[in-house]
C-alpha cells in the first residue's frame, strides 16, 4: 500500500535520559516501511552529541537540539511528537513553544507534566512514593563543588539489567551498557516558576502509552500522571519494560501508527 501525502505522517522520536537516537534503531525502519517519515536525533550531551552533561545547565539547554529542529519545520507542517521517559519533558517544551506544529504529542511511559504546577511537581510526587532502594544501581553526583549544582546521574549495569531492560535481549542490554551516558533530571531548574501554559503545552492533543511491566516508572504512577493531567488518548502495551522500542518494537509501531491515523 502506497500512502498519499495526506496519509503519511512525520514522527519525531525523542529519547529518554542517558540514551540517544540509537535507541530507536528497531522502531524507525518499521514506521518508515509503513510509509512515514521519521526523525530521531541526539539531545544535548546524549548519543554522539559532543557536549558533556556538566555543560548543560537547564532543561531548555538539554532540549535545544529538538527546539532547533522544530524551528526548521515549515509553517504548515505538523509532526507526531513522541517522547520516551524523561523525553516527556523535552516534548513538553517543544509543545509549549511550537504548539501549532504538533498534531499529537505521544508520551511513551514518559514524564508528563501539567500547567498548574511547577515542572518539578511530577518528580516530587514520584519521589514521595519511591523508596530509596529503588534507585540502587544509579549514581547521583553533583556537577561540581557548588552547593547549588545540578545533579548528574549515571546508570549502572545492575540497574540497567533489572529495571530498565529486564525484558530486553542480552544484545540490547549490552548495547545499552556500552552507549548510555551520564544525564540529569534538571531538578534545580525545574523548581523554577512554571514553564508550561494552557495556551501552549495545554493546547496540544496528547496521547499516553502505558508500559505494563515498567520497573522505572511503575504502571500505577503512569496512571497517576494520566489522572493528574488527562490525555485524550490512552493505550497500553502488554509485556513490555521501560524500553518498548527495544523489547517489542512491532507492538509499539502498531500502537503509534494507530494513534497517528486516528488522532494526528
Amino acid at each position: 500500500m502506497v500512502l498519499t501525502n495526506d496519509q503519511s505522517k512525520h514522527y519525531v522520536l525523542v529519547h529518554g535520559a542517558g540514551h540517544g537516537a540509537w535507541c530507536w534503531f528497531k522502531l524507525k525502519p518499521l514506521l518508515e516501511a509503513a510509509g512515514h517519515r521519521v526523525s530521531a536525533f541526539d539531545l544535548a550531551a546524549s548519543g554522539t552529541n559532543t557536549k558533556k552533561i556538566q555543560e548543560v545547565a537547564t532543561l531548555s539547554d538539554y532540549t535545544l537540539p529538538l527546539l532547533d529542529f522544530m524551528a526548521t519545520l515549515s509553517p504548515e507542517e505538523k509532526v507526531v511528537l513522541v517522547g520516551h521517559s524523561l523525553g516527556g519533558m523535552n516534548i513538553s517544551l517543544a509543545m509549549e513553544k511550537y504548539p501549532e506544529k504538533v498534531s499529537v504529542a505521544v508520551f511513551l511511559t514518559a514524564v508528563m507534566p501539567d500547567y498548574d504546577h511547577k515542572p518539578s511537581y511530577v518528580f516530587d510526587q514520584q519521589n514521595e512514593i519511591t523508596p530509596a532502594e529503588a534507585w540502587l544501581g544509579i549514581q547521583f553526583l553533583p556537577y561540581n563543588t557548588e552547593t547549588e549544582s545540578e545533579i548528574l546521574m549515571l546508570i549502572g549495569p545492575e540497574f540497567l539489567s533489572s529495571k530498565l531492560y529486564q525484558l530486553c535481549s542480552d544484545e540490547d542490554r549490552e548495547l545499552g551498557k556500552t552507549l548510555i551516558r551520564p544525564s540529569s533530571f534538571f531538578i534545580k531548574d525545574l523548581k523554577n516558576p512554571k514553564q508550561f501554559t494552557k495556551e501552549g503545552f495545554g493546547s496540544v492533543r496528547r496521547a499516553y502509552i502505558i508500559c505494563d511491566e515498567d520497573n522505572v516508572i511503575k504502571k500505577c504512577f503512569q496512571q497517576w500522571m494520566i489522572d493528574n493531567n488527562p490525555a485524550e488518548v490512552v493505550k497500553e502495551l502488554k509485556h513490555v519494560d521501560h524500553m518498548p522500542m527495544l523489547c517489542d518494537p512491532k507492538q509499539l509501531s502498531v500502537c503509534l501508527l494507530d494513534i497517528a491515523v486516528q488522532h494526528a
